[in-house]
């Protein structure tokens, strides 16, 4: 009879061990949810365990293979009867102990796996919690953005008023209008107030138009044609880059003299044309050549190449008209007269003898206005539709919500 009793096989320990190891990290793992196979694995395994726990000496007994095997060990069963029952006195409380602690450990274990999935629910509880709040800090930032762009289009209102005299010329009527274009003031539109809720704050474009610098670096004198509040125009003065402007708003041109900027009040291509030829190292132009019908814009481009020196380079920014999502931008303002394609553009450039011309597309919409990403199953069979959804997306994104506008650079 042996000393003690038989010990479980090692191999068997480690396995047993490694399930309940996995079973722990599935249940702790952040992404274990009803739907990933984490709750019929964990179901599984604790079957396994149930059906394990009852350890007992009378276990059936066993022989080996093949017609010997079985003949010898038929043979041997009352001997084995025996034996178990001389051992049980010593084997059973063990047994009975090893079946106290199993129940213990399943206690323990279904202890574990509810607080797990307590905790889970709560980390659920608690992304949703915080997926709000990010919703409401983001509509609560977008309602401070609207509420500063409206406090400084009131300050210019304010600062417009004061300087303007008391007698205000009349507006215009339906009858009185004239039928050919005139400036956007006469027309009974206050520009200055539109531009500055439509376009957005200073700040904003003045960031915008911050890369434009370099291109004029070493291009003195630059003249900006409809150079509106001047953002440009400061940003070339802080540079120590010689500039000036010429607006056909008086409001806009007021505004950008009383921030000390050389601003002239007067039409453009009248300006330009009182201009001596080969005059000026650089012409900037945003958001102006789309209020130009087509003789006036290639009068404009004309005027441009004859006024610049050699090598002299012309920056045109418009609305990028292959973005669905800029065609707001475009019929918000009543005073734009056409849409230019970059390849319009560059073709009306060249013609007025300009050697080089670049596309720049700028301004692309927010991340989160542009589609979202379609999630598939993970298995290689929905690897070709995963592709064409993500190229479709891209396209989609391209077309819809492309860049706002698109910079045209050119050089004689």
């Amino acid at each position: 009879m042996p000393d003690h009793p038989p010990q479980p096989d090692a191999a068997e320990i480690e396995r047993i061990v490694a399930r309940l190891k996995d079973e722990v990290e599935l249940a702790a793992s952040p992404g274990a949810s009803p739907g990933d196979g984490a709750d019929s694995s964990r179901l599984a395994i604790r079957g396994e365990a149930e059906r394990a726990w009852a350890v007992t000496a009378d276990r059936p007994f066993l022989f080996k293979p093949g017609a010997l095997g079985r003949a010898r060990g038929l043979a041997l069963v009352p001997v084995k009867a025996v034996l178990r029952k001389l051992m049980r006195w010593y084997v059973e409380p063990v047994a009975a102990d090893q079946r106290t602690f199993n129940a213990i450990a399943l206690r323990l274990v279904d202890a574990l796996s509810e607080a797990t999935d307590a905790a889970h629910g709560k980390a659920a509880e608690l992304g949703e919690t915080l997926a709000a709040a990010e919703r409401q800090g983001h509509a609560l930032e977008m309602r401070l953005e609207a509420l500063e762009t409206r406090l400084e289009e009131h300050d210019d209102r304010m600062l417009r008023l004061e300087r303007r005299p008391a007698t205000a010329q009349p507006r215009p009527s339906a009858e009185t209008a004239p039928a050919e274009p005139i400036p956007s003031q006469q027309a009974g539109l206050d520009y200055f107030a539109f531009e500055t809720r439509m376009r957005g704050p200073q700040k904003l474009v003045r960031e915008r138009q911050r890369h434009y610098v370099e291109d004029f670096r070493g291009a003195e004198p630059v003249l900006d044609v409809g150079c509106g509040r001047g953002e440009f125009l400061s940003l070339l003065e802080e540079e120590g880059i010689e500039a000036r402007g010429v607006d056909l708003d008086a409001d806009m041109a007021a505004f950008c003299r009383e921030q000390g900027l050389a601003v002239e009040h007067a039409d453009g291509l009248s300006y330009l044309s009182g201009l001596e030829e080969g005059l000026l190292g650089g012409i900037f132009a945003a958001q102006f050549v789309e209020h130009l019908p087509p003789a006036r814009l290639a009068g404009f481009l004309d005027l441009a190449a004859s006024r610049l020196r050699p090598k002299g380079v012309l920056v045109l920014e418009t609305i990028n008209p292959l973005s669905l999502f800029a065609l707001r931008n475009y019929f918000a303002d009543l005073t734009h007269t056409q849409l230019l394609v970059p390849e319009t553009l560059t073709l009306l450039v060249r013609q007025a003898g300009f050697a080089e011309a670049e596309t720049r597309f700028l301004n692309e919409p927010p991340e989160e206005q542009l589609l979202e990403p379609v999630r598939l199953p993970g298995e290689a069979s929905f690897d070709a539709a995963r592709r064409a959804l993500d190229a479709n997306r891209s396209k989609l994104n391209q077309i819809i919500f492309g860049p706002q506008d698109y910079a045209l650079v050119a050089r004689r």
